[in-house]
């Protein structure tokens, strides 16, 4: 019961910082045609949060780990507020330089918010133990979607209004400029950090509990690690940094959706705020990446002992083919279907969501340990924004590129300001990085996974067992088990990845 309190309280606090993160895509069009700026300047202002992000991720990491992670998220919940409402209040100015001020803010906003993450990670990690973690980060990303539907359905509300009806009366909720949509979530924000200060401890101790942890040591849970040791013992770790690189691989995917689902929507089917595809992306991206979550987090706790890779290897896979069929779909003339175009982008969010959550909070808990988790989190976090950091203002001055290029005869020709963005562009820029992510988790599968077998037996029991045969792998046996129970056989019981 007291850890459940503990994590909820937790999961709302980062959901609401949620609320302060993806208010920026859903308005995006408006933002653009009010400010009058290109696909480049817009991405510029995501790279600006993202590129911050990354690198307060590494720094505020180190510092969690000192200053505890409630405090962490408590410094972060208070400077997105007032960074929030100062990049609301900033577009209603008419500042000479007002998209040099806008990415300086959403940077600072970028950087404060990098407290948040490092923060949920060390007290997490201190609250589950490790076959526990890869499940509570499903559970955790159910959560913390809820700040991404509430930005999202916030958005509509904007643009149409709303009526509530309660007990005694009917609430009319009038249409609203775009740029509330950096007014309200810090008022929620500034609710939710007051309950998690009361509600969240740090650890099971300050709650007069105790949890054994199999995989550490037994220590004091409040001692202090010398920064320089800390960061010497997580950037030895290799498997940290081949975590990393997928992450990256992760980040871009990711961030190419979020940033830009409702670009692609305006620009490849003329679908705003008040349609049926705005509400399928707006619900269909955190749900799906709440099931994609929570079922990774499940699979790698139950089928694969803990280990992180082989799943993380199978959604990068699955995402890659995804994109491909996302790629060939028509975009124009009678065979094009906006739904089946908007499902396909779903699906490929939740495979690249699903893999966020494992390796981003489950592994990282698993890599750094209750002490050193806030590190662990900075580093391979960090590295998912580095590649979120050229879905910005790269992918944007890409799109802008093609719209001025005539590639019948590669002649610059005239394109407004902000050019509608190309469909082909958009996902061909995202398969290589689902190419790159099977490869990394997918060595690191076989590299620590089957390494001590012979890799003969597994193929062949593999390619065979369906037909009723006897898998004997390693000493371990898996009659008429098929493909999954054979290579299952060989690869589990085995540490991270």
């Amino acid at each position: 019961m007291r850890r459940g309190r503990n994590w909820f309280f937790l999961g709302l606090t980062y959901a609401s910082y949620y609320l302060c993160r993806y208010n920026l895509s859903p308005i995006a069009n408006e933002l653009k045609a009010d400010l009058n700026l290109s696909n480049a300047q817009y991405g510029a202002i995501n790279s600006g949060r993202d590129g911050a992000y990354a690198i307060g991720q590494m720094i505020n990491g180190l510092f969690t780990d000192r200053v505890g992670g409630k405090r962490a998220m408590t410094i972060g919940a208070i400077g997105t507020i007032i960074l929030n409402l100062a990049f609301g209040m900033t577009t209603w100015t008419a500042i000479s330089f007002m998209l040099p001020a806008l990415v300086l803010i959403r940077a600072a906003d970028g950087y404060i918010q990098a407290f948040g993450a490092p923060g949920m990670i060390k007290i997490n990690t201190a609250w589950f133990r490790r076959r526990e973690r890869g499940a509570f980060a499903g559970i955790f990303g159910a959560m913390i979607n809820l700040g991404a539907i509430g930005a999202g359905q916030l958005g509509g509300i904007l643009a149409t209004g709303a009526t509530l009806s309660l007990v005694i009366a009917t609430l009319a909720i009038p249409k609203l400029d775009w740029r509330y949509m950096f007014f309200i979530p810090p008022v929620v924000v500034a609710v939710i950090v007051v309950l998690m200060n009361i509600f969240v401890k740090n650890n099971p101790e300050e709650a007069g509990y105790e949890i054994v942890h199999d995989d550490e040591p037994p220590s004091d849970p409040n001692e202090k690690i010398r920064l320089r040791d800390v960061w010497r013992k997580i950037a030895s770790n290799r498997i940290v940094w081949l975590v990393a690189a997928a992450y990256f691989c992760t980040g871009f995917v990711r961030r190419a959706i979020e940033s830009w689902f409702a670009v692609y929507l305006n620009d490849a089917w003329g679908a705003d705020r008040t349609t049926g595809l705005y509400d399928a992306f707006v619900w269909g991206l955190p749900i799906t990446a709440t099931v994609g979550s929570m079922a990774s987090g499940f699979i790698s706790d139950l089928w694969f002992k803990g280990r992180r890779a082989p799943v993380a290897a199978t959604l990068y896979f699955s995402q890659t083919v995804l994109t491909v069929v996302a790629l060939l779909l028509p975009h124009h003339g009678e065979n094009a279907n906006a739904w089946l175009a908007v499902s396909i982008v779903i699906l490929i969010s939740m495979m690249c969501n699903s893999t966020h959550s494992i390796l981003g909070t489950a592994a990282a808990m698993d890599l750094g340990g209750r002490k050193m988790a806030g590190c662990s989190s900075g580093i391979i976090d960090s590295f998912q924004y580095y590649g979120a950091l050229l879905s910005g203002y790269g992918l944007g001055a890409l799109f802008d590129w093609f719209a001025r290029t005539d590639l019948t005869t590669t002649a610059p020709t005239s394109a407004p300001a902000a050019a509608p963005i190309s469909p082909a562009v958009w996902f061909g820029s995202m398969i290589p990085f689902g190419v790159i992510g099977t490869i990394l988790m997918g060595y690191l599968w076989l590299r620590f996974g089957v390494s001590r077998i012979e890799w003969p037996r597994v193929i062949w029991c593999c390619a065979f067992a369906n037909i009723g045969g006897t898998c004997d792998v390693a000493g371990r046996k898996s009659t008429g088990d098929g493909l999954l129970g054979c290579c299952l056989a060989a690869t589990n019981d085995l540490p991270f990845p």
